[in-house]
């Protein structure tokens, strides 16, 4: 069950449901953003290429083929011309929610410099993360990002990202939302589970848990993980494996993804021009997607940053 493992654990890095936080109010500062120190993303080549395109993380190696860093992506949209937001600039910002703390440095930083950036937070609306509210937080998917956090040497999300930032909105379900949105496809999250062990199983055969096995009983047992680790969180199939119900559809991604741009559609009408929408990573194929179908937007660049040193512990 190491794969089955595993495979809720790049869930619960690239995808968060998390509640009960105290409200505050919604401000209305604007900022404009610049693009800065930015590297562009390779293009994909061979036979690999239609799956690479599909990613929003990544493992950065050397020539000789050696981890160096597990990466995120700043994904670029901008409106087609001619069309309702023409011009206007919507940046997917990628995030795994546990990280190196110049990473969330150097998001704190860039996702200032935005008109709007929406947030997932499955909280009521017009929620904001305040340091002393993290105490009282208790869940399952918290339990297990604090842990690994620990384990492999690197920091909580939700402590170092600067959710008070006037420019900050929520964009995300509220818990009734969220089980409304469950029963509606006469789904639960014990369903979802048991989908995601049985395809945890299904492909158990062919798995290799030495390496994980190897990490934890290494010396320099944090590198080894984060290594082992990031392999998994870049194996899309994995981390979405068993979410969608028998018609295609779930609510952990592409139900709330839905809220986030109903949210993105007000912004977009409104005054800002450059807009962030700043989730997990395993929520940007689907908003790729939409931003082209739904919003007449054209992606122009990808910036990679730097989430994990692969190369110390």
């Amino acid at each position: 069950m190491m794969r089955f493992f595993l495979m809720l654990l790049a869930a619960a890095f690239g995808v968060s449901a998390v509640r009960g936080f105290a409200q505050t109010t919604k401000p209305d500062a604007v900022v404009e953003a610049k693009s800065e120190g930015e590297t562009q993303a390779k293009p994909a080549s061979g036979k690999n290429q239609k799956q690479k395109e599909k990613l929003y993380l990544r493992i950065n190696k050397s020539d000789k083929g050696e981890p160096l860093a597990l990466q995120t992506a700043i994904v670029r949209y901008v409106g087609k011309k001619g069309t309702k937001h023409a011009g206007k600039i919507v940046d997917l910002v990628g995030v795994v929610h546990i990280g190196q703390r110049e990473y969330y440095d150097d998001l704190n930083k860039r996702l200032g410099k935005y008109d709007s950036v929406l947030y997932e937070l499955v909280a009521p609306d017009g929620t904001r993360i305040r340091p002393e509210d993290l105490q009282k937080r208790k869940s399952l998917l918290t339990s297990m990002q604090t842990g690994m956090k620990d384990m492999l040497n690197l920091e909580y999300q939700l402590e170092l990202i600067d959710y008070l930032a006037e420019n900050f909105r929520h964009a995300d379900m509220s818990p009734k939302e969220f089980a409304e949105d469950l029963d509606r496809r006469g789904d639960s999250v014990l369903k979802m589970v048991a989908r995601m062990m049985g395809a945890g199983m299904a492909s158990q055969a062919g798995g290799n848990d030495a390496g994980m096995l190897f990490a934890l009983l290494s010396g320099d047992r944090s590198k080894r993980m984060k290594q082992t680790m990031a392999k998994q969180l870049v194996d899309i199939e994995v981390v979405t494996a068993g979410m969608d119900d028998a018609n295609g559809e779930n609510t952990i991604i592409k139900g709330r993804n839905a809220k986030a741009f109903s949210i993105l559609k007000d912004e977009l009408g409104g005054d800002s021009k450059r807009i962030s929408v700043f989730y997990g990573a395993g929520h940007l194929p689907d908003m790729a997607k939409r931003l082209e179908a739904e919003f007449e937007m054209t992606e122009r660049k990808t910036t990679w940053l730097d989430a994990w040193d692969l190369t110390r512990n």
